[in-house]
């Protein structure tokens, strides 16, 4: 197959979005087909928007020599008019990569009204989907209205290789001081890093340590009050940023932590606590969103409501204070990645969805 995948900046960019698109494209490489990369420069919405009316990038894409133009969603501020604009010149089909709506996140009603019916106008004048979750799969055809032909292909979480036994991650849950708690994801207002630290504030400074691994660049002036905030609760010696991290480091410190939290506003999947499941971490994850679909409240991992800290501050006690209950969720965390599927299974059925579309 020839493929043309739009994203906005580069594809290794580190996000759980990026890294699924990532993936696929490494996938469809490796069985022989052609993908090519077109990248749109990655604005803010409104800048977005009047890419639109761009004559260069409407003659890139309707005179494009492919079978099928996969767009990632989170580019449907740039596409939303374009694809019905090429909708009758065009010979291929568009596939949209959905990994969560925008609508879908905490925003102020006005604005929310305002990125639906942007979101509604692009996901009606596409062909297909891929979902990354049955939650994603739900809000696309509650705004739509319409069910077009689809794929829902889970995440995996094996791309960080671990290798680590029952016994070790027993003995690890059970060792004494602080309780080793990591956040991974880019420091940007949705991932909820703040209210991760309202909850820790609250909590004795010898039952835990946080380490923050993501970009701190995503949104500069909530990272710069994230650090005020750290310093003004005299928590510095607590808190440790590392900013992004390679697959090797990134492992050795998924070794190192204890627990997973990430209390997102919403998450249509939640790669980072797969991944961390995969080194027996249960998850403190998002309510909102897919990661219910393989996070079992209080068996692997506990599922808060977006912007709760008292939760929060109360399940991170409980697992501190309570090292046999950590050990059991920890158990229970690698045994759920161990029955989850890998990337060249998810993305062998996409492939197959792509296959049977560009006829």
């Amino acid at each position: 197959m020839r493929i043309a995948l739009i994203v906005y900046g580069s594809i290794d960019t580190l996000s759980g979005g990026y890294l699924y698109d990532r993936m696929l494209v490494e996938y469809m490489k490796s069985r022989g087909d052609q993908v090519a990369i077109i990248s749109i420069p990655w604005r803010d919405y409104a800048r977005n928007l009047l890419d639109n009316f761009s004559i260069s990038l409407y003659k890139k894409l309707v005179d494009l020599p492919v079978d099928l133009v996969l767009q990632d969603e989170l580019n449907h501020p740039s596409l939303f008019i374009l694809n019905k604009a090429i909708s009758r010149k065009r010979d291929f089909k568009i596939i949209s990569i959905v990994h969560h709506l925008r609508s879908s996140e905490a925003n102020p009603k006005l604005v929310n009204y305002f990125y639906r019916w942007v979101e509604k106008q692009y996901l009606q004048h596409v062909d297909g989907f891929v979902f990354n979750s049955i939650s994603t799969q739900d809000s696309v055809e509650k705004l739509t209205k319409k069910n077009r032909p689809s794929v829902m292909a889970y995440p995996a979480g094996n791309r960080l290789h671990p290798e680590i036994s029952h016994s070790q991650v027993a003995a690890r849950s059970k060792l004494g001081g602080p309780l080793q708690i990591i956040f991974l994801g880019n420091v940007t207002p949705r991932k909820g890093l703040h209210v991760l630290l309202e909850a820790l504030r609250e909590i004795p400074p010898e039952y835990w340590r946080l380490t923050v691994v993501g970009s701190l660049g995503m949104d500069p002036r909530y990272a710069e009050e994230i650090r005020r905030s750290v310093h003004r609760s005299g928590i510095e010696k607590l808190v440790s940023f590392t900013g992004p991290l390679d697959e090797r480091d990134l492992r050795s410190r998924l070794y190192r932590s204890q627990l997973m939290a990430v209390p997102s506003f919403h998450e249509g999947f939640g790669i980072a606590y797969l991944e961390g499941m995969g080194f027996g971490l249960p998850a403190i994850a998002s309510s909102d969103g897919g990661a219910g679909e393989f996070v079992t409240h209080g068996v692997d991992g506990y599922l808060v409501p977006p912007g709760n800290p008292s939760l929060l501050y109360e399940y991170i006690l409980r697992l501190s204070s309570d090292r046999v209950l950590l050990s059991r969720m920890s158990l229970a965390a690698l045994n759920r990645y161990r029955n989850h599927s890998t990337w060249e299974e998810s993305n062998s059925r996409i492939r197959y969805f792509l296959e049977k579309m560009s006829h």
